[in-house]
């Protein structure tokens, strides 16, 4: 099965981005969520914008049951 970057359905707190990230690198999604907060404090709020494209970006998780 092909790796697809996409949102997470079920690992999210706002839209799910930092949760697919996790799935998709393979590590835990509290951990994308440090970094990324590290990277928009450290970045004048950069961050926050790469969040919201990522959000509009990413397709949703599609679970196959």
């Amino acid at each position: 099965m092909k790796k697809r970057l996409c949102k997470s359905g079920t690992d999210r707190k706002l839209c799910g981005v930092c949760g697919g990230l996790g799935v998709y690198l393979n590590i835990d999604s509290t951990v994308v969520r440090l970094i990324w907060c590290l990277v928009t404090l450290c970045s004048c709020g950069t961050g926050i914008v790469a969040y919201i494209i990522a959000a509009l970006v990413m397709p949703d998780d599609e679970i196959i049951q």
